[in-house]
């Protein structure tokens, strides 16, 4: 939830282009507000503002009687409700919400020293936003998005939890289609801007990876002079990014090329160990927590960033050392009993994620035991969908991984194709669904062994991860 700088009723109206309707109330013009804003009635506290939006399954109108009865202060809708409440009649509450949060933001840059860090790339996205979250709360007021609030909601509402004393902004960007990155940074207006990497993740949304890369390198074009994008270096479709861009560029990536440069990787079961070097030559030694060797690449992202806004090497890199796990459900390794370990990174999948959780489940085995990956469908892959699962399937071959349950229509393909690949017998496994997935690693587990879940947020296995976490725990 999100708190705004105190306004007046009159003040909202005009910042979101809306009509005050204060029928029925005690409120005038002038009534300040200063509540927490937010699109979800259950969320309302006593003095909040309650942002009518409908969506695709049901209408946030229908909720406003419930926000009142839990004390909203405002309503903000798109058309006049009969409810005894203050309301601010817009032509698009989301649209309102956008130019609220807009307002805020430069009311706090005018006040204070605020500075603004947008995130964004097809993978790593909330993980690099957590990291920058853990490292600049340690120099000032931070204030960052919640789970994966990156879309035309969720990131205005992560801006409307400014005060005065916020000191850095973590705006994580997401976007399904180009232009929406680009609305999300004329509301923030970043200081920095990173892209992470362009992958194949929604592509089927976007309508394909050029399309997918137009927009992510929205977050870079409008940057000025004396802002800094920080770009993939490895990613020959950030690459080309600098050349879209006003602002000075730093690079960042594990090649010599790179201003922030990861060496000496060392990959094992409770991390990755990396000597990191930034521009100017100072190096240190990082013992990196976050299970998998990707995700170094989000925290030199998170290093440059750092470093950019004027936080020491070492301060950065303490902080990075006591991050242990990203986020729920990304590499989160739980399980213990019998020494099996459950890596839990069903929060979502791309073709690029995908290989990178296998990669790194086929580099922490250890001697002797075994390796079983319990994979769903990658969803929104539109015309890749068929050619992605068939390469994760061969890709699993390839690795030796021990054991492969596939759960689930979407992802048969993957399972046919490892078959193909490998002319096993028996070391992949179709199951239609979770429940079934479960009893079959329970069955058939051994004592060492290490399990990765792995699939889109829509196969729902993130909860047959929890399971089995909490069954071998």
């Amino acid at each position: 939830m999100a708190r705004v700088i105190a306004l007046t009723l009159a003040e909202v109206a005009e910042i979101v282009d809306g009509t005050l309707r204060l029928d029925g109330t005690t409120a005038t013009a002038d009534t300040l507000v200063d509540g927490t804003v937010t699109t979800d009635s259950r969320e309302i506290v006593p003095g909040g503002v309650f942002v009518a939006k409908p969506g695709e399954f049901d209408d946030g109108h229908r909720f406003a009687p419930s926000a009142v009865e839990l004390g909203a202060a405002l309503l903000i809708v798109e058309h006049p409700l009969e409810l005894a409440a203050p309301q601010v009649v817009v032509a698009d509450s989301v649209a309102a919400l956008g130019a609220l949060a807009s307002e805020v933001v430069s009311r706090v840059r005018a006040h204070g020293a605020l500075r603004i860090v947008g995130v964004t790339g097809s993978n790593g996205k909330t993980t690099t936003k957590n990291l920058l979250r853990t490292v600049l709360e340690r120099v000032g007021p931070t204030v960052a998005a919640r789970a994966s609030f990156n879309n035309e909601v969720g990131a205005p509402i992560t801006m409307l939890e400014l005060t005065d004393e916020t000191r850095f902004l973590v705006a994580e960007m997401g976007a399904s289609g180009v232009g929406e990155i680009a609305r999300l940074v004329r509301l923030a207006r970043p200081d920095i801007g990173i892209v992470l990497k362009v992958g194949l993740a929604h592509a089927g949304e976007f309508g394909g990876i050029e399309q997918t890369v137009r927009a992510k390198s929205e977050m870079v074009t409008d940057l000025l002079e004396t802002d800094v994008a920080v770009l993939n270096a490895d990613d020959s479709r950030v690459v080309p990014m600098a050349d879209l861009t006003a602002a000075r560029v730093v690079w960042f990536g594990l090649g010599d090329a790179a201003d922030v440069r990861a060496s000496d990787l060392v990959v094992h079961a409770r991390g990755t160990e990396f000597t990191v070097t930034v521009p100017g030559g100072e190096s240190a030694r990082v013992r990196f927590g976050v299970l998998g060797e990707h995700h170094v690449m989000n925290a030199l992202a998170a290093i440059a960033a750092s470093v950019e806004l004027g936080v020491p090497l070492a301060s950065v890199v303490d902080a990075l050392e006591h991050v242990t796990l990203a986020e729920r459900w990304r590499m989160q390794v739980m399980g213990g009993r019998d020494d099996v370990t459950i890596i839990n990174d069903a929060y979502n999948a791309s073709p690029d994620s995908m290989s990178a959780a296998l990669k790194t489940l086929a580099q922490v085995k250890r001697p002797g035991s075994r390796t079983i990956a319990v994979l769903g469908e990658m969803s929104e892959l539109g015309e890749f969908s068929g050619e992605e699962h068939d390469r994760i399937g061969l890709l699993a071959v390839r690795l030796g991984i021990s054991q492969l349950v596939v759960v689930g229509q979407g992802a048969r393909r993957l399972h046919i194709s490892a078959i193909n690949e490998g002319s096993w017998d028996g070391e992949s496994a179709f199951v239609e669904s979770a429940d079934e997935a479960f009893d079959l690693v329970v069955s058939s587990v051994r004592p060492g062994d290490t399990v990765l879940v792995k699939s889109s947020n829509s196969a729902g296995l993130r909860h047959l991860g929890d399971r089995l976490g909490e069954w071998f725990s």
